[in-house]
């Protein structure tokens, strides 16, 4: 269960960092920001990526849009979104819960830097109906994750 390889993630990695079990969905950011009571921006996404041969991982805010130019120069290719099949095989999460933590296999992960306007974030945490809530640079050193400036500048 994908909830429960964030769980060994965390205990193993951050044991100060409670996941957040809801019983309403948060599988998309509008529910994700209703059922924890934050703005949509401070939801941190997980988008999983195709680049060429290459699958990566990229958190940015929930109000963020990827913008293609920037992410090709920045991947080097075309991004391509996997279809949920491929999310669940190589992550090992559900669309609507992947993040950065409790991989399947380890994948690179990328965090844009339109997370770094906030102190805090809620990433999901393996599943539809969980969520922790991290300081972004925390974020991204205990994932190893590379800061990248490929999104939309928010409106």
């Amino acid at each position: 269960m994908s909830l429960e390889s964030v769980r060994a993630f965390l205990e193993a990695h951050a044991p100060d960092i409670a996941i957040i079990e809801t019983q309403e969905s948060s599988a998309t950011v509008a529910l994700a920001a209703a059922a924890h009571g934050v703005a949509p921006a401070r939801i941190a996404k997980t988008l999983s990526l195709r680049i060429g041969e290459r699958v990566v991982l990229l958190v940015a805010r929930g109000d963020a849009r990827l913008d293609n130019r920037k992410a090709k120069a920045a991947f080097g290719g075309k991004p391509r979104m996997l279809d949920a099949e491929e999310v669940a095989e190589l992550t090992g999460h559900p669309v609507g819960g992947v993040c950065p933590f409790g991989l399947a296999r380890p994948l690179p992960v990328y965090c844009d830097v339109s997370l770094q306007a906030f102190d805090e974030v809620v990433p999901a945490a393996g599943s539809t109906r969980s969520a922790i809530r991290i300081a972004p640079l925390r974020m991204a050193a205990l994932t190893g994750a590379e800061w990248v400036d490929v999104c939309q500048d928010p409106v």
